[in-house]
């Protein structure tokens, strides 16, 4: 079999420890999962999850130069706690959604904030706010048989050395088990997907020059800069 064009590569994450990659198949993304920064976007605390996706390709590792967005003037980081699926299903329970889990990694869920507010105020969807090129910077990816399942632990995020986000995964609304069993609800998810998993308050924008650090107790940091 021949392609009339040739294929793309395959969007992939470094794995730690290892020189083996992880291929990405999708990328989820879980809206407003942290209270406190539901509060400072101007929503309640507590709704059911809802989702928004990336194309796979918008992976960026980490030491790598991010162009300033097209079309916006008020483009913002989000830091994430990223879950690698190893497997997956459709309705799958929340007691077993740990089982599916490959490992985690600290990600950056890229805003184009201004798209994003004019789509929500003309009930339009979210994909050029979102799933642009070059939104998803994703640390290496810590498998769970090198360090257990995370539950608790710092996530955080600096500018030029400024610390602008700074809070614990355990106060996500929803924790990971649960995500996992609400996403797969909707979709058939499967090895090789990736979940966003929701920021904490303290989102911010970003300008050309500005050098970014995020990091999550137990795995490997991760830095971009914005040109």
């Amino acid at each position: 079999m021949s392609y009339v064009i040739a294929p793309l590569a395959q969007p992939s994450v470094e794995v730690r420890g290892t020189r083996d990659r992880f291929p990405v198949r999708r990328i989820f993304c879980v809206g407003r999962n942290y209270a406190a920064h539901a509060r400072e976007m101007g929503n309640d605390d507590r709704e059911p999850p809802f989702f928004f996706t990336k194309p796979a390709d918008a992976v960026v590792a980490s030491g790598s130069s991010v162009p300033y967005a097209l079309r916006t003037a008020n483009f913002h980081h989000e830091a994430e706690l990223v879950v690698a699926l190893g497997s997956g299903g459709a309705n799958i329970p929340v007691a077993n959604a740990n089982s599916h889990v490959y490992g985690y990694a600290i990600g950056i869920d890229l805003t184009r904030r201004d798209l994003q507010s004019d789509a929500r105020d003309n009930g339009r969807p979210w994909d050029t706010s979102k799933g642009f090129d070059r939104s998803a910077p994703i640390g290496a990816i810590r498998p769970v048989s090198a360090g257990g399942v995370i539950e608790s632990a710092r996530i955080w995020l600096s500018v030029n050395g400024k610390i602008r986000q700074d809070a614990n995964v355990a106060d996500m609304t929803w924790n990971v088990p649960e995500i996992i069993a609400e996403l797969s609800t909707l979709f058939e998810i499967a090895a090789g997907d990736l979940i966003y998993t929701g920021t904490p308050a303290g989102v911010g924008p970003l300008v050309r020059g500005d050098a970014v650090e995020a990091g999550i107790d137990g795995l490997d940091p991760l830095t971009i800069r914005i040109s």
